[in-house]
């Protein structure tokens, strides 16, 4: 069966998945491999859209249309932000609208200045 056939930890993100028989279908190198942390920056950067520059988080989404919202609970220091991102007409791309505590931050492209106060924050972002 597959499982077998991969033989490594499937809580691991292998390096590589063999195509050359006999090994079709086995993972290798589980242990020695930054991948992990490369589609954990994919996912969190480039399609959830989080971007830290400095002191600045900006929100860049790309998403697949059918997604209505998601949230994300960020830490800076020891300070959390809860993020929202809502897609109510179903974009996959853009926004037209940010808040920060309740207050609208009227330039979206400007990003959230991120302050390590040890509070909660509440930031809400509209495709």
């Amino acid at each position: 069966n597959e499982v077998q056939r991969y033989k490594v930890e499937p809580y691991v993100m292998a390096a590589d998945v063999y195509s050359v028989p006999p090994y079709v279908g086995r993972g290798g190198w589980s242990w020695y491999t930054g991948s992990a942390g490369w589609m954990y920056q994919a996912g969190l950067e480039w399609i959830l859209g989080i971007q830290r520059q400095g002191t600045t988080l900006y929100l860049k989404p790309t998403i697949p249309e059918e997604w209505p919202e998601y949230t994300v609970n960020y830490r800076y220091g020891q300070t959390t932000y809860e993020i929202k991102v809502e897609n109510p007409n179903r974009k996959q791309s853009g926004g037209s609208y940010l808040e920060l505590d309740g207050d609208e931050l009227e330039k979206v492209a400007e990003g959230v200045p991120l302050v390590n106060d040890g509070r909660r924050h509440r930031i809400r972002f509209v495709l």
